[in-house]
């Protein structure tokens, strides 16, 4: 399917990114006020609403005929179209909030459940990851390529520790093994992030669930066009919305779905 899209799709992605990435600019650093979301720690600022908006709308002009699903609540377009754009215009909002650079727009376009083109814009560090699944990634034109990091035991992972309710430890277990069975484990506070840094071979590995789409998307895709593999936690086919994902350079996928799945059974004898 990827042979449908052209390099046009990614470059208008990126323009829009990077005009969301000017308008948290605005705020960034000036500690702007937050209101919370599904728990005290899911903030939102009035800056997530507008950067949303500003994609939205691009998205919409750009591609009148795919649908846009945006995290804080905007849908458009046609609801049966295959090719669906998941936009987070501020993912890392804690971060922002704190005036910590650690945070990006991130645009998936998924077509037919399969995640193809990926942009994550960091402005406060001035970095752009693009790619497209069939081409090329990229950081700043730059070309990117995951690591050759063949041996878990010498791979750097991330990973994050979701908002679940009822649940302020979920993903411990998980984290605690892979910090004694790995060079050791990053927390960026941002998935789109996360990924984009196994895309770049900074990271060699990334594993979450009890996210959401826009979390995912354009980080899969910039994965995956740089040459890793991308899938669920259990090892079946990756699909974004069910905000569970193990990313990694391709080499050591088995060794780290074999680790998830030591941490699960020693749960399920508990």
């Amino acid at each position: 399917m990827s042979s449908t899209l052209d390099a046009g799709v990614l470059t208008l992605a990126v323009a829009t990114a990077r005009a969301a990435g000017d308008l948290l600019m605005e705020g960034w650093g000036k500690r702007p006020s937050t209101k919370t979301k599904t728990a005290a720690t899911d903030l939102v600022t009035e800056y997530d609403g507008r950067a949303e908006a500003l994609v939205l709308a691009r998205l919409q002009k750009d591609f009148p005929d795919h649908a846009v699903v945006g995290e804080e609540g905007s849908r458009c377009g046609p609801a049966d179209s295959r090719c669906v754009w998941y936009v987070d215009p501020l993912d890392g909002t804690m971060n922002f909030s704190h005036g910590v650079p650690m945070f990006a727009v991130s645009l998936g376009l998924v077509v037919d459940g399969e995640p193809l083109v990926g942009v994550v814009h960091a402005p406060a560090l001035n970095w752009t990851f693009a790619g497209m699944v069939g081409g090329a990634a990229t950081r700043n034109e730059t070309p990117l390529q995951v690591s050759r990091t063949a041996a878990l035991p010498e791979g750097l992972f991330a990973t994050g520790f979701p908002y679940v309710e009822g649940q302020p430890n979920a993903n411990l277990p998980e984290f605690t093994t892979f910090l004694h069975n790995t060079h050791g484990v990053r927390r960026l506070g941002s998935a789109a992030l996360d990924l984009a840094f196994v895309a770049a071979g900074w990271f060699d590995g990334y594993w979450e669930r009890h996210i959401q789409a826009w979390d995912l998307a354009g980080g899969a895709a910039l994965v995956r066009a740089a040459g890793g593999q991308v899938s669920d936690i259990d090892g079946g086919t990756f699909d974004a919305r069910t905000g569970r994902i193990l990313a990694t350079n391709g080499l050591i996928h088995e060794q780290s779905l074999n680790l998830l799945r030591t941490v699960a059974a020693a749960q399920h004898a508990i």
